[in-house]
């Protein structure tokens, strides 16, 4: 496996992070008024819905930029053969450690985001100050091993078959999978997760309490499989 590029692993990580999380805070500020304990017009309503975007806009670079450059990094040091029906485990052990290190730096934008969005009329370099008088740097990772934890699971499905939808594509098509199709192969992936993290699978298809881990497992290619290294898909799907 080649050494992975820092600075396209840095760039475009930032980048594609920076870009959702910008779109998408808007409706990020209305879940978390829905969810404040005052309530929803209380907490702003629909006032004010880009409140907390400058730490969102600080933060959601580095963020993103140290994920993925840390995902690369450690696929690239675990260097599991594209054969191997270990790779999956390799991306999920990467996924893990990039969350780990992740949230270093988005778990401290989030605080400050979040108590931005239920008071609208503060601003945020203010509520930053704040935190940091009141309750030192303990409070900006308020949650921090709680955000780990709930996000490290949902990695776990999310980035092996992400890159085991890319495998499969490119031996199907013969060469690699261009960007478009990697976009797909995400959003594909992120649906997945979502399902998984808001609608847990029902006995009624016989998956009851299979989770994300039962999922990884079931999906695994056997040691006999013809097609090890990847997924079996077809049960996945």
């Amino acid at each position: 496996m080649d050494r992975p590029g820092f600075t396209a692993s840095l760039v475009a990580g930032g980048v594609a992070g920076v870009s959702v999380d910008l779109i998408l805070f808007p409706l990020d500020t209305i879940k978390t008024r829905l969810q404040s304990p005052q309530g929803f017009y209380k907490a702003g309503g629909f006032y004010g819905v880009y409140a907390g975007v400058p730490s969102t806009a600080i933060g959601s670079f580095p963020n993103a930029a140290a994920f993925f450059v840390t995902y690369e990094y450690v696929k690239w040091i675990l260097h599991t053969d594209s054969s191997s029906y270990l790779m999956p485990v390799t991306h999920m052990l990467a996924a893990s450690v990039g969350e780990v290190v992740a949230c270093l730096i988005r778990v401290p934008s989030e605080v400050v985001k979040q108590r931005a969005q239920v008071s609208a009329s503060s601003g945020t370099f203010h509520i930053f100050s704040n935190i940091l008088c009141q309750e030192g740097i303990q409070g900006l990772y308020r949650g921090y091993k709680s955000t780990v934890l709930r996000e490290i699971p949902f990695s776990l499905v999310q980035f092996p078959l992400w890159e085991s939808l890319k495998a499969l594509w490119s031996w199907r098509q013969d060469h690699v999978v261009d960007s478009w199709q990697s976009a797909v192969c995400g959003a594909f992936a992120g649906w997945f997760q979502h399902r998984e993290r808001e609608h847990p699978l029902c006995p009624a298809r016989g998956l009851a309490d299979t989770g994300a881990v039962g999922i990884i497992c079931r999906c695994l290619p056997s040691h006999g499989s013809h097609q090890s290294g990847r997924f079996h898909l077809s049960w996945c799907l």
